[in-house]
């Protein structure tokens, strides 16, 4: 399914003009009278800029929908959030998996944490694909959002490092003895399990049992964090995310050790450097294994014009076509693709919409 060109935008998706609250921080996470966001580290930031407010993109840029802001909630943060008023207080959905747990709860009724969220979750941020539990009957609907690509980060002061190709990451993650490169040990790491960065580098590299040298151990380790990394130590990392901390378009930047490095696994260098400008590699993005799509999750009939739940604002909102929506990937300054493209997106391969979960 492809999400339906539609018409008269503007009353139901819209961008803020000067004045309308565009020096709201980008970490505020404000009770929502619309739409909550929930889910992947790796988005937050940009769909926090989007619903916040921001000019990074040389013009005000602002989503709205319906005449409501809609509410962007961090990954990593206080342990309880609220995001409706009124509603109850709950376990903060920290990474991809997380958010379409909740997303699930919250239109099933099914408790997530102990709690009953229904109603409390509208979208569920997801920086990799349903995999396994895609379905042609799906109660969800994966809309792409962006591209984006994984790489390994490495903290290194020769070359050992700066190339490892897929075969040797599967045999430094799946093995239960230090593996040598070069002449350096390489010290494997990993972020936290609900990490979609985390799933989508380990199937790139077609691993299914992470070995006992990985560094894994009671981990709840934020992904996109290279200040963590000691010598020779190496962690799949977002390169939009990078490209991100490295323009300065985030709020934290976690990659500015003197010797953190980005890998480049295909022989392509994930970015590329002018002055003090970082660029993504779009050779790089679109590698058949390590580039990927990243989504928005929703449920699915919510955006089908055929079910009695159809909401014809949040299915503007997730056009592509909306100039203001979530997904759109244009080009000019004042548009919602724009701004992505300074968080280091790039468009995504497809606009097709994947279908998951048959059940809730």
């Amino acid at each position: 399914m492809k999400m339906k060109k539609m018409v008269a935008l503007g009353a139901a998706v819209g961008v803020a003009l000067a004045g309308l609250g565009l020096a709201m921080p980008a970490n505020a996470e404000p009770v929502s009278n619309g739409y909550v966001l929930v889910g992947s580290d790796t988005l937050q930031d940009s769909t926090n800029a989007l619903t916040n407010g921001t000019r990074i993109s040389g013009s005000p840029v602002r989503v709205t929908s319906g005449g409501t802001n809609l509410g962007s909630y961090d990954a990593f943060g206080s342990g309880l959030i609220q995001t409706k008023t009124g509603g109850p207080y709950f376990v903060r959905p920290a990474g991809s998996g997380a958010g379409v747990t909740a997303l699930r709860a919250s239109i099933s009724g099914n408790l997530y944490n102990g709690k009953v969220i229904t109603g409390q979750v509208d979208i569920a941020r997801s920086s990799s694909s349903p995999g396994s539990n895609a379905s042609s009957e799906g109660k969800l609907a994966y809309v792409p959002y962006a591209r984006d690509a994984v790489s390994y980060a490495y903290n290194g002061t020769n070359s050992d490092l700066a190339n490892l190709t897929a075969a040797q990451l599967k045999q430094i993650y799946e093995s239960n003895t230090p593996v040598v490169i070069g002449g350096t040990t390489v010290k494997p790491r990993l972020p936290q399990n609900g990490s979609g960065t985390r799933s989508f580098f380990l199937g790139a590299i077609n691993v299914t049992a992470v070995g006992s040298t990985v560094n894994d151990t009671n981990n709840t380790r934020p992904e996109n964090d290279a200040s963590i990394l000691q010598a020779d130590e190496i962690i799949p990392f977002s390169v939009a995310s990078w490209t991100a901390q490295a323009n300065g378009a985030t709020p934290s930047n976690t990659i500015a050790g003197t010797n953190v490095k980005l890998g480049a696994p295909t022989g392509v260098a994930p970015v590329s450097v002018s002055g003090t400008v970082t660029t993504p590699s779009a050779a790089f993005y679109a590698d058949a294994k390590f580039g990927r799509n990243t989504f928005l999750v929703v449920e699915y009939a919510r955006i089908d014009s055929s079910s009695a739940n159809f909401d014809a604002n949040l299915q503007r909102l997730l056009d592509p076509a909306t100039t203001s929506g979530l997904t759109n990937m244009g080009t000019f300054g004042s548009t919602s693709g724009a701004v992505k493209r300074k968080f280091g997106f790039l468009e995504p391969s497809t606009t097709d919409i994947i279908r998951a979960y048959a059940t809730l």
